[in-house]
């Protein structure tokens, strides 16, 4: 089945073509890891994927939902960590995670689990989001994509701004996430760490791709 398909995507920030003709299929279940300079396309290849950016000319579809048509359907349905963690400061963690769940009509239930997976202190559970550390706002933002529970996770630089201990967490949440039949797309410059949980690699250069690999199992 195929989540991500793309055929000359072309997407602009503001007047500039960020993505410049995209051609990208990605199927159920792959973990493909983006690579690519900084300036290369790699973060609004996610964006478009999350249904942030308007596909300004080509044809794409994600998770089936046409990139031209349904966006707000595919913002519903994906979970997406951005450099901008999508957070509210003026909500408490609580709120916030109850806000995504009802966003995406999931069980209300599964928000204590994701804070405890995130570890999430319950002492922070009332606090506002706009005080916490940085470290702090990364692990609520990853349990807002664990309590939407997506067929489809977007992650952009997912380990910045973790301890070792969040980064090992985030290395176990994509390998649980692949192992139960979701799609990972990640972006990351720590080609060490991530090359052993993708089973594929693509390069995004000068707003295209230049490269794809399948990675032997």
């Amino acid at each position: 089945m195929s989540i991500i398909r793309l055929h000359a995507a072309v997407a602009l920030i503001g007047r500039f073509p960020a993505l410049a003709g995209v051609d990208l299929e990605v199927g159920e279940g792959e973990v493909v890891l983006v690579q690519g300079p900084n300036g290369a396309g790699k973060s609004t290849l996610l964006r478009l994927c999350a249904g942030l950016l308007r596909l300004e000319s080509g044809e794409g579809s994600v998770l089936g939902h046409d990139l031209s048509s349904e966006r707000p359907a595919i913002r519903r349905a994906v979970g997406l960590l951005g450099h901008d963690t999508a957070l509210y400061d003026d909500l408490s963690v609580r709120e916030n995670l109850d806000f995504w769940a009802k966003a995406s009509r999931v069980d209300p239930a599964a928000v204590v689990p994701a804070m405890d997976r995130l570890g999430v202190s319950h002492r922070l559970h009332d606090v506002g989001v706009g005080f916490l550390s940085a470290g702090q706002r990364r692990r609520v933002a990853l349990a807002a994509v664990v309590v939407r529970r997506p067929q489809l996770w977007l992650l952009d630089e997912p380990h910045a701004g973790l301890d070792p201990s969040g980064r090992d967490l985030v290395d176990e949440l994509v390998g649980d996430a692949a192992a139960a039949g979701a799609t990972v797309l990640l972006s990351s410059h720590e080609v060490d760490r991530t090359l052993d949980l993708s089973t594929r690699r693509i390069t995004v250069a000068g707003g295209t791709i230049k490269g794809d690999v399948t990675d032997a199992a």
